[in-house]
């Protein structure tokens, strides 16, 4: 995947990613991420066209790491949504910002690399025995949990872990 990148873009990139880890999705500007490249904001343009093409790439970005995320659970626990539903959460709570920002508006299907969206979802519909309807069922249901834990919906005492065997049981009694 960076072998799409010029070194340079890969580090404004990298700078990106940095910058909506810590402080989110609101605060990743093009004149922000100059800023912390010491640089003008037009010398970005060389490299990115705009802030959506900078967005696409950190999107890509997560379609990639979560693809390898569920390729390693699906390899530890084939066929296993347990494992793969652990291993999404995972990543995505560790990752809030970067989830919210490829999830919370209409995703850049179209831009991103041929071949990643489905390489990321290729575990669960493996687990799901090809039933696509299926998959998207159950993913549905994990992206429900991870973003409201993400944006502290649940109450306090919330025992999640059962929440998700339970939700997890409803699809694969």
């Amino acid at each position: 995947m960076a072998d799409r990148l010029t070194p340079r873009a890969r580090e404004i990139a990298t700078a990106a990613r940095v910058l909506l880890e810590e402080s989110g999705p609101a605060a990743l500007t093009l004149r922000a991420l100059a800023e912390r490249l010491g640089i003008k904001a037009p010398s970005l343009y060389k490299h990115f066209p705009d802030k959506h093409a900078v967005e696409v790439e950190l999107i890509a970005q997560l379609f990639e790491e979560s693809a390898q995320t569920m390729e390693a659970a699906e390899e530890r626990e084939p066929g296993s949504l347990p494992a793969l539903a652990e291993a999404y959460r995972a990543y995505a709570l560790d990752h809030p910002h970067l989830y919210c920002l490829a999830t919370e508006r209409p995703l850049p299907r179209a831009d991103l690399p041929a071949g990643l969206e489905d390489r990321a979802a290729m575990p669960l519909v493996r687990a799901c025995g090809g039933d696509i309807d299926l998959a998207r069922s159950v993913w549905a249901f994990a992206h429900g949990m991870v973003i409201l834990e993400i944006h502290g919906r649940f109450p306090d005492d919330a025992d999640l872990g059962a929440a998700w065997k339970r939700g997890l049981k409803a699809f694969h009694p």
